[in-house]
């Protein structure tokens, strides 16, 4: 006698759960949980109607992507604040980001180099900040800031680098958001002009070193954005 399948998830259960996670995603990058606060799902499933089932689905996504932590006996809690964690992200996207940038330079068509383009316009014209939303970068700044640099790399044509990249990039603008009202004065938009610069050139290791730099600094004001009374 065989033993029967798992039943699969149900296409409007899934549709819930989406909904939720999207939610929830938003609330965290907003700000409206602090770090290491607890993310209760019977809470959870109250203030969205939906069923305990729903919730921890889309709180299982949520840990996939490195918006929530699931703590061992006491359920999920939004991340804390935690510099190694954040450096740990941080040298992830320094190993892999210039590498896949490497292949994109070189593997590349026309119509990516148009996207290149397009993208870096984009984020050009799209103002970082805007105060009727809050103290954090604006969320369409935020979102042309991850076009641009996952066009960067799009050209590498490798979908499973691509998706590597997605969850690094969610995990470390969690922190970017947080810390974004203490970041150092930086010319944000000079170093992506370069970055956009060195690619259409074709110059593979101006643009691995350039990435390579943007990124440090990125790390380094994460880091001193933590520790303000002593700036490491």
């Amino acid at each position: 006698m065989t033993q029967a399948a798992a039943a699969p998830t149900s296409p409007g259960k899934q549709m819930l759960s989406e909904q939720v996670y999207a939610r929830l995603r938003d609330a965290i990058m907003r700000g409206d949980y602090a770090p290491g606060e607890a993310l209760k799902p019977q809470d959870l499933a109250g203030e969205h109607g939906v069923s305990l089932a729903v919730v921890r689905e889309a709180l299982v996504r949520a840990v996939g992507d490195g918006l929530a932590d699931r703590l061992h006996n006491r359920g999920f809690a939004v991340p804390a604040f935690s510099d190694q964690r954040w450096q740990e992200i941080a040298e992830a996207r320094r190993t892999i980001e210039p590498v896949v940038l490497r292949m994109s330079v070189e593997r590349g068509d026309v119509d990516w180099e148009a996207r290149v383009r397009a993208a870096h316009h984009r984020l050009a014209r799209t103002p970082a900040y805007a105060p009727e939303e809050s103290k954090y970068y604006s969320d369409a700044w935020s979102e042309a800031h991850r076009i641009f640099h996952r066009t960067l790399l799009e050209g590498c044509g490798n979908p499973v680098l691509l998706e590597t990249f997605d969850r690094m990039w969610t995990a470390s603008e969690l922190t970017r958001r947080w810390s974004a009202q203490r970041a150092p004065n930086r010319d944000f938009a000079d170093e992506h002009r370069r970055l956009e610069e060195a690619v259409l050139a074709r110059d593979a290791d101006t643009a691995a070193a350039t990435l390579v730099r943007h990124l440090t600094l990125t790390a380094t004001g994460l880091t001193d954005s933590a520790h303000p009374e002593t700036g490491s």
